[in-house]
């Protein structure tokens, strides 16, 4: 852990340009825009997933006035 510590300790500005730079070389100009718009995406369902398990099971099958479904 310690050694993980170091090592991101030490990125600096110059090598997130450079990493930058590659990740446009890589994939051009168009695709990162979307590739960003996935990744924004897949954190939103997560989040949308993580809070829906939040719920009981008990509340989720109640209706707003605490009754049951039938």
């Amino acid at each position: 852990m310690e050694q993980l510590f170091i090592i991101a300790g030490q990125i600096g500005l110059t090598e997130y340009l450079l990493i930058g730079l590659a990740l446009l070389l890589l994939f051009g100009g168009r695709k990162i825009p979307e590739l960003m718009k996935g990744l924004g995406q897949g954190i939103k369902e997560f989040k949308k997933a993580s809070r829906s398990e939040d719920v009981p099971a008990d509340a989720a099958n109640n209706d707003k006035e605490g009754q049951p479904k039938v």
